[in-house]
């Protein structure tokens, strides 16, 4: 009230000055004039008094160590440049866990992908469906993806992948697939490195299920070329454009080495699982995660592309896998993808050579004089050697289409961005070409698919598999086999 009569008596003070005074006014029209003055002067006054508590930090508001802020409101507020970056000077006690820098300003992107699959296996073989099952349910996969901005030049991804989650803890797997850390330079020059994708091959680097026409991997991409590979080490890759319309990607890395034999001398390599088990991962000997030997792997891919939707590329890994000899594995792939209106062509062909591999190498325990030929080793023909050569590829044509009268009939369901694909796929490998008698390793399938996209990012699929060529893992007998299976997959 104090303050309205002050405003009043200015306002009073200075009419006598103005234009207004000069009207023949009544005093009701006075009094209305003053009251209207004097209400706007004072929320004037109020405005201009809470900006200043504000700045000042108000009355009775709690002062906030800088970047952490209040706990109710962590993630709200993000950093200015005035305030100070954490650091071993930072004062506080418990709430500096809440002082990380994406706490006060968070930037992180998570994602991932998850598939669920069903399969009918007549004798039941690959895919870890051996000791006799021949049908059930397995939710394959379950993939966390986070990614983040840091800068504008440094971004970071890492993808988690967990295998089976609801098997015992001796049958699921789980392992960090990719986490690393980019610089972007140009785009021709960029560096990376943490734990990267080895870019043998295209499908190793595509390798999601939502991107995937059929449930299951191609041969080639299980064996030969390691199912998921991916190491420690750092490298480039970008991006050039040689002419108009055409288009030149690269990777270059150096990683963690193979492990391709035990500290005993055995092969870890062999005709049963190829070389799925040579990744660093899956080498017990060296579960610190470092190479066998100190020795590195070079791996690399080229990608060129003359026109919008043609591009066949060339890669290479080569790394030695004897923790006390010089037997390097090296594996050549080739990849090619071919697009026009909803027909694709696409595929993958590979060699691996993994020298010495059927021969006892220096330091072995197994009893066996250095040099000389193993048999029987990870192997069912106890006449065969494991093997140092490999070899496959896959074949695989698609037809994306949408009925005419799905569309009409649920434009909701069967809309814009929805479609099916039409896909049949061939694949063959020899995972051990050295030996001349009976081929345990020798696998052939021909795949028969058809699947269902709502959205571009997920789908449904159902193919049947037919095996000519197979072998019961437990047995290692020849049979025929083949396998209805179902699946979905998504991104989230």
């Amino acid at each position: 009230m104090k303050i309205r009569s002050i405003l009043g008596a200015l306002v009073i003070t200075a009419l006598p000055f103005t234009s207004v005074w000069a009207e023949n006014m009544t005093p009701e029209d006075i009094k209305k004039l003053v009251d209207e003055a004097v209400t706007k002067r004072l929320q004037e006054h109020e405005r201009r008094e809470g900006a200043t508590e504000r700045r000042e930090g108000g009355v009775g508001q709690t002062t906030v160590e800088p970047g952490i802020g209040a706990l109710p409101e962590v993630g709200r507020e993000r950093r200015t440049e005035s305030q100070p970056a954490l650091s071993f000077g930072s004062s506080g006690s418990g709430r500096l866990v809440y002082a990380k820098p994406f706490v006060s300003s968070p930037k992180a992107i998570v994602g991932g992908y998850f598939d669920i699959q069903y399969r009918s296996h007549r004798k039941g073989v690959l895919e870890g469906y051996g000791n006799g099952t021949t049908n059930g349910f397995d939710q394959q996969r379950f993939v966390p993806f986070i990614y983040a901005d840091i800068t504008e030049h440094v971004k970071f991804a890492s993808e988690l992948e967990i295998e089976h989650g609801i098997r015992g803890a001796g049958e699921n797997e789980i392992s960090l697939e990719f986490a690393h850390i980019d610089y972007l330079v140009n785009e021709p020059v960029n560096i990376r490195a943490g734990i990267v994708l080895i870019p043998i091959g295209k499908f190793n680097l595509l390798h999601d299920s939502p991107l995937n026409d059929l449930t299951d991997r191609p041969l080639v991409s299980q064996f030969v070329i390691p199912s998921t590979m991916s190491e420690t080490g750092a490298g480039f890759y970008g991006t050039f454009y040689p002419g108009r319309t055409s288009k030149l990607d690269y990777e270059l890395y150096v990683t963690t080495g193979p492990c391709g034999h035990g500290p005993d001398g055995a092969p870890r390599i062999n005709e049963e699982s190829g070389t799925k088990n040579s990744r660093q991962r899956k080498c017990a000997d060296s579960a610190d995660g470092l190479d066998i030997n100190n020795g590195k792997a070079i791996s690399g891919r080229v990608a060129f592309s003359p026109m919008l939707g043609v591009e066949v590329a060339g890669s290479s890994y080569y790394g030695n896998q004897s923790p006390s000899s010089y037997n390097p594995l090296s594996i050549t792939a080739i990849d090619w993808t071919l697009q026009k209106g909803p027909f694709e062509i696409i595929g993958e062909a590979a060699w691996a050579y993994s020298r010495g591999n059927s021969r006892a190498i220096p330091g072995n325990t197994l009893g066996n004089t250095p040099g000389s030929l193993l048999t029987g080793i990870n192997t069912f023909n106890p006449l065969a050697a494991p093997p140092q050569r490999m070899h496959g590829f896959y074949l695989q044509g698609n037809y994306h289409f949408m009925p005419a009268f799905l569309a009409k009939l649920s434009p909701k369901r069967f809309g814009e961005g929805s479609t099916f694909t039409a896909v049949i796929r061939y694949d063959l490998v020899n995972l051990n070409r050295d030996n001349r008698g009976e081929n345990q390793g020798e696998l052939e399938q021909i795949s028969f698919g058809l699947n269902y996209r709502p959205v571009e990012d997920a789908v449904f699929k159902i193919s049947y598999q037919y095996l000519p060529k197979s072998f019961n893992p437990n047995s290692g007998q020849r049979i025929h086999d083949g396998a209805l299976v179902i699946s979905a997959a998504t991104y989230f």
